[in-house]
């Protein structure tokens, strides 16, 4: 096959295919040039399950390229039955189970769902908690509690703000809030008032004015919020209030919200 055909990509899980999604795209991105078809098959909890995944893919690969399989299934009858399909199978779990049994002298569980389920209550009902902050102190909507977030994202609008402070909670079971910039907060040149106690949970998101334009002429096009004169405006002065406030901040115009998140919990030294 040549680099223009598309490979099908299989995800296969007996849980939520969560892992499996994460861990084979991360290693498909080496491959940029390479154009897929990814599907994904989550709970895949019995033979007879696996069976039938595997005529699926038996047939796929009998009529075009070899597809490649990635696995996190963790069961072993279940984990044998999809390596005998004719797809290129990466099995992320199975290849490191046998050292850590090795390493802590004991079999592993075979239990599925345990990275993604309930499996941790107590870690799993702080993200819950989290989210339903996140979804209550987002865009500057409620003030109360804000002592209680542990990160505050401020940036203008469309700057990315929403997306990251969701994906802090729910991936990360991470208090945090965000705070839209006005108009009138550049023209009263300092932070706004409920913002000042909490100054050392503030981080701020910029962008670049030719992209924020383009991100607001989706929403509304043709107005003057959507301008690339109004966006280059927005931009620098919020970036000389985070200068001026000494708040960290990123420029989230090219940067996955992942990335983002990544970044913020590194720099604010936020545990989680």
């Amino acid at each position: 096959m040549t680099k223009d055909d598309r490979r099908p990509v299989y995800f296969l899980s007996d849980s939520t295919g969560i892992t499996a999604e994460t861990l084979g795209n991360t290693l498909l991105t080496q491959f940029p040039a390479n154009h897929f078809d990814r599907i994904t098959v989550p709970f895949i909890t019995t033979a007879d399950q696996a069976r039938s995944v595997v005529k699926s893919i038996d047939g796929v690969a009998a009529s075009g390229p070899q597809p490649i399989v990635f696995s996190t299934a963790v069961n072993n009858d279940i984990r044998h039955i999809l390596a005998t399909c004719k797809g290129i199978v990466v099995d992320l779990i199975g290849m490191h189970v046998g050292q850590l049994e090795q390493a802590m002298g004991i079999p592993a569980s075979g239990e599925p769902g345990r990275a993604h389920g309930l499996g941790n209550a107590a870690r799993y009902q702080s993200r819950m908690a989290a989210v339903e902050y996140a979804m209550e102190h987002d865009d500057g909507q409620s003030l109360r509690a804000l002592e209680k977030a542990q990160v505050i994202l401020v940036a203008p609008s469309r700057c990315g703000k929403t997306p990251t402070t969701m994906y802090l909670a729910l991936q990360h079971g991470i208090f945090a809030a965000n705070f839209p910039l006005v108009d009138e907060d550049f023209e009263r040149e300092g932070l706004p008032k409920p913002l000042r106690p909490f100054v050392s949970k503030c981080f701020g998101l910029s962008s670049n004015p030719l992209r924020l334009s383009q991100i607001r002429t989706e929403r509304r096009s043709g107005s003057p919020y959507a301008s690339l004169r109004q966006c280059g405006f927005e931009l620098r002065s919020a970036e000389q209030l985070y200068v001026s406030h000494r708040i960290p901040y990123l420029n989230s115009a090219t940067v996955s919200v992942e990335e983002m998140a990544a970044t913020i919990l590194q720099r604010m030294n936020i545990k989680h």
